[in-house]
């Protein structure tokens, strides 16, 4: 399963904001595009130079990494509540699948090695850096790129056969279903793992994009196509996934709500991230979105959103 983990070839830190790079010429005509109202602080670069490291040590101790919303959300939600809307809609939620709907079973460290080579994986690891296999491969010929994809297929054939469901995510789905919140989902791994796992464990996720859809994640194309399927503008979807390079990343530059899924801790206090690094929520558990999702959203369906208004006039 070719997921977020050939994102990174360090998996345990978290990337370097410069190995981001900007989203490729938008090559869909249905997508759309909006741009971010977050408001910018100027300073000069030698005064962030000194305060950087005080403020994160200082953010570090004394916010801790939970489901508290980000700064980015709770300007929306306010701008909302302004306009007489109360919290922030929600109508969409699009899933990261491989590490975050299903449990992950690949060991990325060895496709690490067998594609790239023991000496590139232990000199990217050596300087902290990461390495995107699939933009990477996509630089080699012709041969050495069927190579490639012959072994990343042979450890996906592996994953398929331990294929399991995360936690939650059954019922996480339910729940959405309930209040009639569509549902997505997009992967960097293949159609066919995509199409197992919904034959599997009985969902469907719709659109569900797997990588052969390009440009794939972290670019914003996929997420902003779910979007325009569905006709529902970015600010009302969220994306969840357990990435911050690839899912976080994609959410942003769309323009959704972002949520990670961090169930071991390893990207610790979001407030020391990168502004395009830095989810609107962090959770270390699928079940943990319920509560998120009924405190800070309004979650009512469409149908009832449109009765109320009526009502009141």
């Amino acid at each position: 399963m070719l997921g977020h983990g050939l994102s990174a070839v360090n998996g345990s830190s978290v990337p370097l904001a410069t190995s981001l790079r900007p989203p490729p010429r938008q090559r869909h005509n249905n997508a759309i595009l909006e741009e971010s109202g977050a408001t910018r602080v100027n300073l000069s670069s030698s005064l962030l130079m000194l305060l950087l490291p005080n403020l994160r040590r200082l953010a570090a101790s004394i916010l801790p990494c939970s489901s508290s919303p980000s700064p980015r959300y709770l300007y929306r939600a306010a701008m909302a509540a302004a306009n007489g809307d109360g919290r922030a809609r929600l109508r969409g939620v699009v899933f990261d699948m491989d590490g975050t709907l299903t449990v992950p079973v690949i060991d990325f460290a060895a496709m690490y090695r067998t594609v790239l080579g023991e000496e590139v994986y232990a000199a990217a690891r050596g300087v902290g850096g990461s390495i995107d296999i699939l933009h990477h491969i996509e630089t080699w010929g012709p041969g050495e790129q069927q190579r490639a994809y012959e072994i990343i297929a042979h450890f996906e054939r592996q994953g398929l056969d331990r294929l399991q469901i995360m936690p939650g995510a059954l019922e996480l789905c339910g729940f959405l279903d309930s209040k009639q919140i569509r549902r997505g989902l997009i992967t960097r791994n293949v159609k066919d793992a995509v199409e197992l796992f919904h034959q599997r464990f009985g969902l469907k996720f719709i659109p569900a994009l797997s990588r052969e859809f390009r440009p794939y994640k972290p670019d914003p194309a996929p997420l902003l196509h779910i979007c325009s399927t569905w006709d529902i503008p970015p600010n009302e979807v969220m994306m969840i996934g357990d990435s911050l390079r690839d899912d976080v990343v994609c959410g942003k530059r769309a323009g959704a709500f972002t949520c990670l899924l961090d169930e071991t801790g390893r990207y610790g206090s979001p407030d020391c991230l990168a502004d395009d690094l830095k989810p609107d929520f962090k959770v270390t558990s699928l079940v943990e979105v319920f509560s998120l999702l009924e405190t800070h959203f309004d979650l009512m369906p469409e149908s009832q959103t449109a009765k109320r208004v009526s009502d009141s006039n």
